[in-house]
């Protein structure tokens, strides 16, 4: 996995007033509680690598998404943004791969709280790249039908995962309801994650990605080399115009890796 249009280095500011304010006592001890009241999962490293979700353990493979989330961290915080749409083109370009990858490489930032949620529910996958049932599928949750402690997955003590085991028939009207960012801002004053990752649907498919976007800060692109195009990607940059800041583009499934990848030892 290499970088195009790599993050850019945010301007810096002795203050910045979207900063999220430190919680009282009270709020820890009731983050605390949400989260231990999460079911947790125990996930297989050996089915995780057959899927090349690598970025459940520091190591070579795992560095590329591991530089990534530290871009991610600093740029996020510096914004005051807390939630990141990832999204491609079309589909079989790896964003889901990626995103998941992604959030396990935060799972392994002990001060970092971070939540994955699968809303691309016509095509769901991070089920069986997890190799775990979901309790409740997601969709249920944005339904408003189960709350979201209902439907999560805890890995470790800080990552939270909701996914769905079977495709929506309704994603289109869900996605599109009032409640849709109800349901998003109830999860993050409940569980008060540092970063909610959204694995969107393909932007240039469906009209799915385009009634997410409205409600997260950034939206990620991830593009397959030898197969997106720049065409592609410049029309994913003129609608997220106007709906949300975009925060790069990820070039993925490369043949070839960048000089540097390979040192070994970092977390």
């Amino acid at each position: 996995m290499n970088v195009s249009r790599p993050l850019p280095d945010p301007p810096r500011a002795p203050v910045n007033p979207r900063l999220k304010p430190i919680p009282s006592v009270q709020e820890t001890l009731a983050f605390h509680a949400a989260w231990d009241a999460l079911a947790p999962c125990t996930l297989d490293p050996d089915h995780l690598s057959s899927q090349r979700i690598f970025a459940h353990n520091s190591g070579v493979d795992a560095m590329p998404y591991d530089m990534l989330r530290s871009r991610l961290i600093r740029y996020m915080a510096d914004k005051g943004w807390r939630r990141i749409a990832i999204t491609s083109p079309t589909a079989e370009c790896g964003k889901s791969t990626l995103a998941l990858n992604l959030a396990l490489s935060l799972q392994r930032r002990r001060d970092c709280r971070s939540i994955l949620l699968e809303m691309d529910m016509r095509r769901p996958s991070l089920a069986d790249m997890l190799g775990v049932a979901p309790p409740i599928d997601l969709a249920h949750f944005l339904r408003g039908d189960r709350p979201f402690g209902a439907v999560a997955l805890r890995v470790g003590d800080n990552l939270a995962i909701a996914t769905n085991s079977v495709p929506a028939t309704d994603a289109a009207p869900v996605l599109a309801s009032p409640y849709l960012p109800l349901a998003l801002n109830d999860i993050q004053k409940t569980y008060a994650p540092e970063v909610m990752i959204l694995d969107t649907p393909p932007m240039l498919q469906s009209h799915d990605m385009m009634a997410i976007a409205n409600h997260v800060d950034c939206v990620l692109i991830v593009a397959a080399a030898e197969v997106t195009t720049t065409q592609e990607i410049d029309q994913c940059e003129r609608e997220l115009s106007g709906q949300a800041e975009m925060l790069g583009v990820v070039l993925n499934k490369c043949r070839h890796q960048g000089a540097g990848i390979g040192y070994g030892g970092y977390e």
